[in-house]
């Protein structure tokens, strides 16, 4: 049995397309050609039912996948999806490239400098691959920390622990 809280987000329907039962979905994975592709399962939620759907057609219009649900064959049935949530199993995950990590194994995470001065913990990741950032939260305190090798010198997700050498300054660009 699948449990929500045990699921990744890998996106959102955005709208109905078409008249067919098809919808756009906003991606929240960096490989949505291989997530969004006929006889993969994604899972949405209505209260507290799971439902699993499976994907039966997909193409990509405007960068973003178009995708048709197995009992989903009208405008009405697919705009009761828009705005819902698509999640998969995180077993489900491809393992990723040494050095590389999915976002949801990051937010968490205490970040720390090399002096050992706790920073905060991070709330979630924004941006896309080489253009990534850290949000991290301590308090009524908002910092962004760039995903690069030159700032987080060293992550350690089994032990929930960033450890930064943050140039100077950025600690303080968004102090309060």
């Amino acid at each position: 049995m699948n449990d929500w809280l045990y699921m990744v987000s890998v996106g959102t329907v955005a709208r109905s397309h078409g008249r067919r039962g098809h919808v756009v979905v906003n991606p929240l994975t960096d490989f949505p050609e291989s997530r969004f592709c006929v006889g993969e399962l994604v899972y949405t939620k209505d209260g507290t039912e799971i439902t699993e759907r499976r994907i039966t057609e997909a193409r990509f219009q405007g960068g973003r996948p178009v995708v048709g649900f197995e009992n989903i064959h009208s405008i009405t049935d697919a705009e009761e999806l828009r705005d819902c949530e698509l999640r998969i199993p995180e077993s489900a995950l491809s393992p990723l490239p040494a050095g590389t990590y999915y976002s949801h194994d990051l937010v968490g995470c205490e970040v720390v400098t090399r002096a050992g001065k706790l920073v905060g913990v991070v709330s979630k990741v924004e941006g896309r691959a080489a253009v990534q950032r850290l949000i991290v939260v301590s308090n009524d305190k908002v910092c962004d920390v760039p995903l690069v090798d030159a700032v987080c010198v060293s992550i350690n997700v089994g032990a929930r622990r960033i450890c930064i050498d943050p140039p100077a300054g950025l600690l303080d660009l968004n102090d309060t």
